[in-house]
């Protein structure tokens, strides 16, 4: 086979095999639909992602339908399989894309977009949607990014917005019936639109004003919903959970098993889209995820358990189930990790254990460095909280101490900034004050400061971004003043942070730009060694895109966005109501302490905080 010959001659052919433990293998015969899951990738990403698990697992649950993996090939394979003429494929049964019903994408990131083209031409796949023909695969996408859809709908047949276990279903379910129907491709479309959570693009035509803002979308089909609102699951204790997913043949970011307890976050962060998209918080039980632990760690034989959420310690029972996980696999030396864990609820005893078992660093993230810009953002966190779970961590053998912070973040000064020195100083200072013998040698604190990138469904989704000299300059303005020698600075180049920010908030106007930096070379944007600003910004003007109206321009309240067809169930009018609060640096309760009103809980389906404890 071809195959077998070009994988001799790339970097890490196992991303290419498949036949992995746990992977499904099905009889062709039996099967009426077939999905290509397709994440913009490299297999170590893709395969980390914790909703390609939960969906192949749902797919293929069903007897008459196959999901089967598909990943983006690095650069060098790329290359052999353009010359041998190799079609993208999958890696279950190494079919080639286009012979699949369904190219299925997930959108974790803006800066994967290009990949998305890249790979649908790999696949023999017409990359516009406008080209393909009765006969060719329906692409279809979902993920985060799908909420502004609107700068990749020349690419994507349909997306699917929100949660995807039972809507994904329906949409097979609808493509069974329109096959034995005999229908044409359009009336797939006018079908599977009627579905609650799904947005079909060509069906709305945008209309601008004058001055180059939207001022609205047009139906242009009569099965297109006015709004189209997101899908969400009630209960996730009824939901079908992985109780064994596929064990990778080499290392990938996240090599654990991933406990999900909960979606949606009380906290309210203004900055952070996945706050907001995610609402409202459902919870599974304790005992339901106790038993998928068991199930996980027996099936894969994985030495570490992750508790996956917004905010891990926001689950009520968080320490009743984390004790629990420990205790039960402590003597079979499998870790606990704990990622998202809020500063103000770090546990003495729990640290103690996990201490136990194995020694990691502990990761904080203040996102910004005083109090009044905290505020702004609503973090609900002060220096004090900050202060106590860094002493808890000194005392109790932690030396490795990592601190997030944002740059450039809404109404931000120098005295901001100033305040991250302040911070870090503050905890070297703190490790020296405890008496040798009550602390780890060695110590170590990394200050990491990523650019601000204003995103749709936030509140601060009508502020525009700084610019690269200004976020340059505040960069250098830390690299100046952290001087310690117990500290590290991390910083990322802020090109891509500005490129993600125009594709955040784009429209449709973006599409030809996206298509164009793809024809430059575009692909891999987000990762450094492959991005390349010049061919960005040559492709926006190529086309004749003002790329600084969709970063730097502050957007008025009053104004129609590219997104406000979606209905997320957080009402804009609340995100406004956060806006002006933020520009007052007035702080928002936590669900848990005060329902703020933002509509999520008052869709007769899904549970917040507060009524799951009436």
């Amino acid at each position: 086979m071809k195959l077998d010959k070009i994988l001799k001659q790339v970097e890490k052919p196992i991303r290419y095999t498949g036949g992995e433990l746990n992977s499904c293998m099905k009889d062709l015969r039996d099967i009426r639909c077939r999905i290509a899951f397709c994440f913009p990738d490299v297999y170590e990403i893709g395969m980390s992602h914790l909703g390609l698990k939960i969906l192949y697992d749902v797919y293929n649950r069903r007897k008459d339908t196959y999901c089967e993996r598909v990943f983006a090939p690095w650069v060098d394979m790329e290359e052999i399989m353009r010359k041998e003429d190799i079609k993208l494929f999958s890696l279950e049964t190494k079919t080639p894309i286009n012979e699949f019903d369904f190219v299925a994408f997930t959108l974790q990131y803006e800066m994967s977009y290009t990949n998305i083209l890249n790979m649908l031409d790999l696949g023999g796949i017409k990359v516009k949607a406008a080209d393909r023909k009765d006969g060719d695969p329906f692409v279809m996408a979902g993920g985060p990014c799908a909420y502004n859809a609107e700068p990749i709908t020349d690419f994507i047949d349909f997306f699917v917005m929100g949660e995807g276990e039972e809507v994904n279903l329906e949409i097979v379910d609808c493509y069974l019936k329109w096959r034995k129907e005999g229908k044409s491709r359009d009336e797939f479309l006018e079908m599977v639109a009627e579905i609650e959570g799904v947005y079909v693009p060509k069906f709305y035509t945008p209309v601008y004003n004058e001055d180059g803002t939207i001022k609205e979308y047009e139906r242009n089909n009569g099965h297109a919903k006015r709004k189209v609102t997101k899908r969400i699951i009630k209960d996730l204790d009824t939901l079908t959970y992985p109780e064994k997913w596929i064990v990778p043949f080499l290392n990938v970011v996240h090599d654990r098993v991933m406990l999900e307890m909960f979606r949606g976050c009380i906290r309210g962060c203004r900055f952070c889209q996945a706050g907001y998209i995610y609402r409202p918080v459902r919870e599974k039980s304790k005992e339901r995820l106790e038993k998928l632990a068991e199930s996980l760690i027996r099936n894969t034989g994985y030495e570490e358990i992750s508790l996956t959420s917004l905010s891990t310690s926001d689950y009520r029972d968080f320490h009743p189930l984390a004790n629990s996980l420990i205790e039960k696999f402590k003597p079979m030396n499998v870790n606990l990790s704990l990622p998202s864990l809020r500063l103000d609820s770090v546990s003495l005893k729990l640290l103690d254990e996990i201490n136990q078992v194995r020694k990691s660093g502990l990761t904080f993230a203040p996102e910004a460095g005083t109090q009044r810009l905290r505020d702004v953002i609503n973090k609900g966190l002060t220096e004090e909280d900050i202060m106590n779970a860094c002493n808890l961590a000194f005392r109790n053998g932690w030396n490795t101490i990592k601190l997030y912070f944002m740059i450039g973040l809404p109404t931000e000064t120098y005295e901001d900034l100033d305040g991250i020195v302040d911070i870090a100083n503050k905890v070297v200072d703190l490790y020296y004050s405890i008496p040798k013998e009550e602390r780890t040698k060695g110590l170590t604190v990394t200050v990491s400061a990523s650019t601000f990138v204003p995103k749709p469904f936030t509140a601060f989704q009508w502020c525009g971004q700084n610019s690269i000299e200004e976020i340059k300059a505040k960069q250098d303005y830390l690299k100046k003043n952290l001087t310690n020698r117990a500290v590290k600075f991390n910083w990322h180049e802020p090109e891509i942070s500005v490129i993600e920010a125009i594709l955040a908030k784009g429209d449709r106007r973006l599409n030809k730009a996206i298509y164009h930096a793809w024809e430059l070379g575009a692909k891999f944007d987000s990762w450094g060694e492959f991005f390349d600003y010049d061919r960005w910004i040559k492709a926006f003007e190529d086309v004749g895109v003002d790329y600084k109206y969709y970063s730097e321009r502050p957007v008025s309240l009053d104004e129609k966005l590219a997104w406000d067809h979606i209905n997320i169930l957080v009402s804009k009018e609340f995100l406004k109501t956060e806006y002006e609060k933020a520009m007052n640096e007035t702080v928002t309760p936590n669900c848990r302490q005060k329902c703020a009103g933002c509509g999520a809980s008052c869709v007769g389906t899904g549970v917040c905080f507060e009524r799951s404890e009436k």
